[in-house]
């Protein structure tokens, strides 16, 4: 793979996701702000475009049969696995962090207010996603079905939100907000290191919300940069044949 300082980070991983350790190796986002190109992304931080991207070709060029190239994908098997992988574990994780951050909240709470913060921005980020992963199923992923199920080419496309750009621009802006509310949640925790007087369920409890946010970057990528854009260009040649 041949990458410039014009290249897109998302659009990197979206071709290799092995560029993903790289990138949060400098924190640098590759889901929400995946549309940036090497040289904004390093604008604002102490890497040059150039060392960037000698560290991605060295990660790139090494290889151990792991990784999957879901963009060879077709976009009704990648909505299949999202939903499957990444929508469950959503839903598994979200009574579990509830729960144990409520716990953490009680005993901990008075000598760590921000813990407190923390169980509400949770709270609502598991309302939000909860509401935006029921859209998804309910609406746009069975459109996308849809289109290569029926053979949609050189037919109207019947759906009730117009073209498929429109929910899908809905839905990366969900993203972004998600994608927002977890770095203030990383902060808040100091990057999810329990401090010295915290048990073991608030270490527990940090784990499992890096876990989470790290399982949100890859679910987010997913479909901002792969699923998305195969979406708009089936409706593009749907309409065009």
């Amino acid at each position: 793979m041949n990458i410039t300082k014009e290249n897109r980070v998302g659009e990197i991983v979206a071709e290799d996701y092995r560029a993903a350790e790289v990138f949060k190796k400098y924190n640098i986002d590759f889901c929400c702000n995946g549309g940036r190109s090497i040289s904004d992304a390093c604008a604002s931080l102490s890497v040059t475009p150039e060392q960037l991207i000698k560290d991605l070709k060295d990660r790139l060029v090494q290889h151990n049969g792991e990784e999957i190239d879901f963009k060879s994908w077709p976009a009704d098997l990648l909505a299949d696995y999202i939903e499957k992988k990444h929508h469950r574990f959503v839903r598994d994780q979200i009574p579990m962090l509830l729960e144990f951050l409520q716990k953490l909240c009680q005993v901990h709470g008075e000598n760590h207010p921000e813990l407190i913060v923390i169980f509400n921005h949770f709270q609502a980020s598991a309302h939000e996603l909860t509401q935006h992963m029921y859209k998804e199923e309910a609406i746009l992923f069975p459109f996308v079905r849809n289109m290569l199920k029926d053979n949609t080419a050189g037919k109207e496309l019947d759906s009730c939100f117009g073209s498929v750009q429109n929910p899908i621009e809905a839905m990366m802006a969900e993203h972004s907000a998600e994608g927002e509310r977890f770095e203030e949640i990383a902060r808040l925790s100091k990057n999810y290191q329990a401090p010295a007087d915290g048990c073991r369920t608030y270490e527990v409890t940090y784990a499992m919300l890096r876990d989470f946010q790290e399982d949100l970057h890859k679910h987010i990528h997913l479909e901002n940069n792969i699923l998305f854009p195969k979406a708009i260009e089936m409706e593009k040649k749907a309409m065009a044949d």
